[in-house]
């Protein structure tokens, strides 16, 4: 039977009620095991973060720039040309993320994220000599061995480190650069996406997807945080297969590969993306079997580029993430609870991804649920055209479907307790794209724009 436009709509507004009921759980069962043992290492459960109310010079453009995307959002996504709408989507994005970055003020919100112990920034001392370090950066991960890394360099792949030690070497010193690559690399994510999206479902579908990309509350922790970074990288790993896979030329599954390559070397975790590489190869199938050999040959040896280089210079990935899981285990996250983080993560990802997503998460799956098969050949041109819509919704679905997935099982592993607001900006990327599916988009984006703002207003993150 056939849902009718109220129903949905009763039902996305009764899934957002109880995402909101989840966070709020989160909130006060994170808050009572903070305050009773101790054990979280966050003061503002599930995110990391202080409250701390408070308004900053970026606060006026934050408000234009939500109150812009609400009002005139929709309507030009619809009517500018396709190269257009990707140069407005990125300038929103970043002029929403700067924004936000700077209702901290210039120094907490951007310069000084990147300089804080645990970051990037500490250790570009260390790098003068970049081959020896490559060769010795595996003997500093466990705590108790000689100079220990901090955290953050500890937790990934030399290349993150390595990034912002290219960035100083070119004169880009600081954590104002930092933070500004981060920024804008990051917010080309959204982009990325969009191109994907257009490729592996339809050009509507991505039009309707724009503006929640453009005005995502997950710009408040890519302002100025290095995931936003990485974000992007994996993200365009993932539009240059779907450009090869759709017929746009098999070229790019180089370009493919080499980012992908690149992602798993910027993070660990980020390996998962495989999946959502996997779920593009499934969906472009009919062109994979074109030149099957071509493709794959390509997608290899670009992926190949990156751990050759890694390797040949030194580093082991095995043996730096067999590493690294015992220097996890000897901080904070031997001690945060699994019992509460394995759901509270799933909190953080309905803050950064807001009420929206969550609509439009509910519809992915009444969409995979209720999917009808192909009409036959016979069908008239009106039925035809309702079906190649209706197939392009099941294809943006099952890409959702499979970055859910791939989430949850990062989520399983339990090396991702806390954080994951920043750690799982990635995966945000892409199941932001299910906002496509919902009707008043302008209702929702209002949604999406308060929840970032009373974020990032009331809370000073810690990423």
């Amino acid at each position: 039977m056939t849902r009718t436009p109220l129903r949905d709509r009763s039902a996305d507004l009764l899934a957002v009620l109880a995402a909101a009921l989840f966070v709020l759980v989160a909130v006060l069962v994170g808050r009572h095991i903070q305050d009773t043992y101790r054990t979280l290492f966050v003061h503002w459960p599930p995110v990391f973060a202080d409250w701390d109310p408070h308004v900053g010079p970026g606060t006026p453009a934050a408000l234009l720039v939500a109150a812009a995307v609400v009002a005139y959002g929709p309507g030009l996504a619809v009517r500018l040309p396709w190269r257009g709408l990707l140069a407005a989507a990125w300038g929103t994005c970043l002029a929403w993320t700067w924004s936000l970055a700077l209702v901290d003020g210039w120094q907490r919100g951007v310069a000084g994220r990147l300089t804080s112990p645990n970051e990037y920034l500490t250790v570009i001392g260390r790098f003068h000599d970049i081959p020896a370090t490559l060769r010795d950066f595996t003997h500093h991960i466990v705590s108790g061995t000689p100079a220990p890394w901090p955290a953050h360099i500890a937790g990934h792949p030399p290349a993150a480190t390595l990034t912002f030690v290219l960035l100083d070497r070119i004169g880009l010193r600081g954590g104002g650069w930092a933070g500004a690559w981060c920024i804008t690399v990051g917010s080309t994510a959204c982009v990325a996406v969009l191109v994907a999206v257009r490729a592996l479902a339809d050009e509507r579908l991505a039009r309707r997807a724009a503006p929640f990309l453009a005005l995502a509350p997950a710009a408040v922790w890519v302002g100025a945080s290095a995931d936003g970074y990485f974000a992007a990288v994996a993200a365009w790993a993932v539009a240059l297969l779907a450009l090869a896979v759709t017929g746009r030329g098999v070229g790019w599954a180089a370009g493919a590969g080499l980012l992908y390559g690149l992602t798993c070397y910027l993070s660990y975790g980020l390996t998962l993306f495989a999946l959502i590489g996997a779920a593009v190869l499934v969906l472009g199938r009919r062109r994979v079997r074109e030149r099957p050999v071509v493709l794959a040959l390509l997608l290899v040896a670009g992926a190949a580029v990156v751990p050759v280089a890694f390797t040949l210079a030194g580093f082991d990935w095995w043996e730096g993430y067999r590493l690294l899981v015992t220097r996890y285990y000897q901080g904070v996250g031997g001690t945060r609870p699994y019992g509460y983080w394995v759901w509270a993560n799933l909190a953080c990802t309905v803050l950064i991804t807001g009420p929206a997503t969550v609509a439009g998460l509910r519809r992915t799956g009444a969409t995979l649920i209720h999917r009808r098969k192909s009409p036959s050949a016979s069908v008239t041109p009106s039925t035809s055209s309702v079906s190649s819509v209706s197939s392009a919704r099941t294809r943006l679905a099952f890409l959702v479907a499979v970055t859910l997935l791939a989430l949850l099982i990062a989520d399983l592993s339990g090396m991702s307790k806390a954080e994951t607001e920043r750690i799982w900006l990635p995966f945000a990327m892409w199941l932001l794209p299910a906002c496509a599916f919902l009707p008043r988009p302008r209702v929702w984006l209002t949604g999406q724009a308060l929840l970032a703002l009373l974020l990032n207003h009331l809370l000073f993150t810690g990423w």
